[in-house]
């Protein structure tokens, strides 16, 4: 259930990402959102910890900053798999989005969940 409700906070964000950089991020509609998402997500659980991986010592020499170029090029990823009905124009709108996509997320899904410390210390 959990997953579904986060498939539907990042679909979201998808749309109000495209509306923050129209003309240069581009969501043709609702369900392309959701597929977004969706093959965004599978791109995390799979490719995302191998470039991690092959990026570490780049990713160390930068202090974790490099990790937006790695959610970038999964962006990037997405927007080559979804054709037309998802466009980024250059990796710079793939970066600044990238960065929205996971802010934004982060603090619905903070807000939708709670934090991890909240929920073990509610059981005491």
């Amino acid at each position: 259930m959990r997953w579904l409700v986060s498939l539907a906070i990042n679909s979201l964000v998808f749309i109000v990402v495209a509306g923050f950089l129209q003309p240069d991020f581009y969501v043709k509609n609702i369900p392309t959102a959701i597929i977004a998402a969706l093959v965004l997500s599978i791109l995390n659980t799979i490719i995302r910890p191998i470039l991690i991986l092959i990026t570490l010592p780049v990713t160390i020499f930068t202090m974790g900053l490099f990790l937006f170029i790695i959610n970038a090029f999964t962006l990037e990823i997405t927007d080559y798999l979804l054709g037309d009905a998802l466009r980024v124009n250059g990796f710079g709108t793939a970066i600044i989005a990238s960065i929205l996509i996971s802010t934004f997320s982060m603090l619905i899904q903070y807000f939708v969940f709670g934090s991890k410390d909240k929920k073990k210390h509610s059981h005491r």
